[in-house]
């Protein structure tokens, strides 16, 4: 049995993660906001699932709550959010939410958590294909996403000799309450439960890199590729398409 923390546990991909984990026989401890969706959760029959209400834009309540938790094998930050830039109503303190969930929410859970992770323990870091590409609207969950992404990368290096793997974790669209809100197509949309399942064998084999569906993240990977003037063009016709 393994313990193994995960962040953003009440809704989506931490939902549907810490059912699976638990089934799977590990202990799991669920992190979010809401205490009564975490306690719901914990209530589910689905195996052992120990509430961990945080907030994670609060550094010193994510101090205080994490460094009470046993040692653990693998942690999945997981928690985001979304808000789209409206450019006629140029709005900097959405920037700030967006980062203070995506980015620093993560930041101050890897300070709070490396001292309880066990040799040979596994941080996994929930970013988004969404950095791959300029897309409309998205300059404030597109950037933070992109600070996810070399963040993890570079501590995966600092992290290389303490027998501690950092793994990155790429989705596309997942159907969960948060893209619900969104009015404009996701194609290769999936399921918490592919995206689920995608993240656990993934890190079971160790891998350091988890981009899911491979359709789109092919397709993403080779536009960014390309020469930023073919990739503004490609991302204002889709932008005139949605």
């Amino acid at each position: 049995m393994k313990n193994i923390l995960i962040t953003g546990a009440s809704s989506g991909i931490g939902l549907q993660l810490a059912k699976d984990y638990a089934r799977r026989g590990d202990r799991v401890y669920a992190s979010a906001r809401s205490e009564k969706k975490l306690s719901e959760l914990s209530n589910s029959g689905d195996g052992e699932i120990i509430p961990v209400p945080v907030d994670v834009t609060s550094r010193e309540t994510v101090s205080n709550v994490f460094s009470k938790l046993e040692k653990l094998d693998t942690v999945i930050l997981n928690a985001g959010t979304c808000e789209y830039v409206d450019i006629e109503k140029f709005d900097s303190s959405l920037f700030e939410r967006v980062f203070q969930v995506n980015f620093f929410g993560v930041v101050y859970s890897v300070e709070a958590l490396l001292p309880k992770m066990k040799k040979g323990g596994q941080i996994a870091i929930v970013g988004s294909q969404a950095r791959l590409l300029p897309f409309t609207r998205s300059e404030a969950y597109g950037s933070s996403k992109a600070a996810v992404d070399y963040f993890s990368k570079s501590l995966s290096v600092d992290l290389s000799e303490r027998d501690i793997t950092v793994h990155s974790i790429d989705p596309g669209f997942v159907k969960t309450p948060l893209t619900d809100k969104n009015d404009f197509s996701m194609p290769f949309l999936v399921t918490v439960e592919e995206a689920s399942e995608a993240i656990i064998k993934s890190l079971l084999k160790g891998k350091l890199f988890i981009s899911f569906p491979k359709s789109l993240s092919w397709i993403l990977s080779v536009c960014s590729l390309l020469p930023y003037g073919i990739q503004r063009k490609i991302s204002i016709y889709l932008k005139k398409q949605s």
